[in-house]
């Protein structure tokens, strides 16, 4: 059999019961569709996540107090929540490591934030100088906090973009100079900083740097720090810096070993790499959810195939009468699946597509549709039609042709 005639013959049968065949396609574009659009709101979030991470500083190493054990260690404290860095241990840090350009001690928690009759539960950020640079934050109005600031325990703040619109109004002009209340204490206004993005508790918009000693004294009544952001001289170095860092402060700290370390330092491959594995790992759950669609539309297939042999058994007896063979047979059901399969994943594609696009305009989710889960969805699809419709094609070829001209 020529296949022009193969193709033709195939076509004039699905066409033929136009109905069973849309419903049958149907359940190949959903599953299509299902795949691509869950497996790029995964990549979608990965690529978010990598983008804040890479926002947050070049070679940077981040120090954070506590530490989180293994399965059955207990967890005395949870990494971020415990009061075992100084101050003073950030300016050792500057003192005694090699090859660090700058440090920035932080103390960050939430507080109610009010400014004429509005308000916001804002993370709160006491920072040095040095955090600007180490941390990437760049001034779009006035200036960010200051050495001087620090020494005279300044009531000034620095707000991001997302926090000035929630105190001030959606896209407020002279801000700079306003009053803010955080903690019920007065803060003057001194700069905004330009929009880096971000949602939820990760919005580096939804901010406001305050001094260091001005938190430490007044919102927090202690000496302590949450965090020490280092920036190595380049990338060659960060390892050297991470290591010289985790041994000075094991002495300081009076520990003997890393396993019953206070604290925690990490490089920002580190993080990424973490990151990273977290959310290939959500992908892949996606995709296999959405891929369940695609078997059960396979499924369905199959279903209408073992139907259309049966009854087209007269049809399949009197080809096989008059010289068709068993090739020529099981080569017309596979290629009527197959060709079911291939459309439902043609629209499946267009739709998967569609629903990413209105994912990310509507809900404001990220996504990102690759060419890897295109051609994936498309040759699962590809192989399940082989798949599920090889059984069917194979019944109907080695049906006996007396037999099957005598069937009612």
């Amino acid at each position: 059999m020529l296949y022009s005639d193969l193709f033709q013959e195939s076509f004039l049968a699905l066409s033929s019961n136009k109905v069973r065949s849309s419903l049958t396609v149907l359940g190949i574009v959903i599953g299509v569709a299902s795949v691509i659009a869950m497996v790029s709101i995964g990549q979608g979030a990965q690529s978010s996540i990598e983008s804040s991470i890479q926002s947050i500083g070049s070679n940077l190493i981040l120090v954070s107090p506590g530490a989180q054990r293994g399965f059955g260690g207990g967890a005395s404290s949870a990494r971020g929540s415990s009061e075992t860095l100084k101050l003073t241990d950030a300016e050792a840090i500057k003192k005694e490591v090699f090859s660090v350009k700058s440090v920035a001690p932080s103390l960050s928690t939430r507080y109610q934030i009010t400014a004429k009759g509005t308000n916001s539960n804002t993370s709160v950020n006491g920072v040095t100088a040095a955090y600007a640079e180490v941390r990437n934050v760049v001034v779009a109005e006035g200036s960010f906090i200051s050495d001087q600031n620090n020494s005279s325990l300044s009531k000034v703040a620095v707000i991001g973009p997302t926090t000035r619109d929630d105190l001030f109004g959606a896209n407020a002009t002279n801000v700079v100079g306003q009053v803010i209340r955080i903690n019920k204490i007065e803060f003057k206004v001194i700069g905004i900083t330009e929009a880096k993005g971000g949602s939820g508790f990760s919005n580096q918009d939804d901010v406001i740097y305050i001094p260091l000693t001005t938190m430490q004294k007044y919102l927090v009544g202690g000496d302590y720090v949450s965090s020490i952001s280092i920036e190595a001289e380049s990338a060659d170095t960060m390892t050297a810096v991470q290591e010289q860092v985790n041994s000075l402060l094991l002495v300081r700290h009076k520990i003997s070993g890393s396993a019953t370390a206070d604290f925690t330092v990490m490089n920002q491959s580190d993080i990424a790499s973490t990151a990273s594995s977290v959310t290939s790992t959500l992908t892949m759950l996606l995709g296999a959810i959405a891929g369940i669609s695609l078997v059960v539309g396979g499924i369905g297939i199959m279903n209408m195939m073992l139907t259309t042999v049966t009854e087209r058994t007269r049809e399949i007896g009197l080809r096989k009468a008059i010289g068709a063979t068993r090739q020529d047979i099981s080569g017309q059901f596979l290629t009527e699946a197959v060709m079911l399969t291939l459309l439902g994943g043609i629209i499946g594609i267009l739709f998967g597509w569609a629903a990413s696009w209105l994912i990310t305009k509507f809900f404001g989710q990220a996504t990102t549709v690759s060419w890897y889960s295109v051609i994936l969805a498309f040759g699962v699809s590809a192989v399940i039609g082989l798949v599920f419709g090889y059984y069917p094609a194979r019944r109907a070829s080695k049906l006996n042709p007396i037999e099957a001209l005598r069937f009612e």
